[in-house]
């Protein structure tokens, strides 16, 4: 056991403060929350679009002239 914390001391990555290691943990909690929210309103925006295509809601043609995808 002695050997490893003298192992994690000359390491050249370095030891963190355990209340860090919690905070970025809790940051990268919080970016993957927001990552899924945001991939959701991607999909259902996508769902929408297709769906005013299909009914002739949107023109195709005025859509890809404003930069439109597909």
């Amino acid at each position: 056991m002695e050997e490893g914390s003298l192992e994690a001391v000359n390491s050249s990555a370095g030891v963190a403060p355990k209340s860090q290691l919690k905070a970025l943990q809790k940051q990268i909690r919080e970016l993957e929350r927001l990552l899924g929210k945001k991939t959701l309103e991607n999909e259902i925006l996508h769902d929408a679009l297709r769906l005013a295509q299909e009914k002739k809601l949107i023109s195709r043609q005025a859509w890809l002239k404003k930069g439109g995808t597909q």
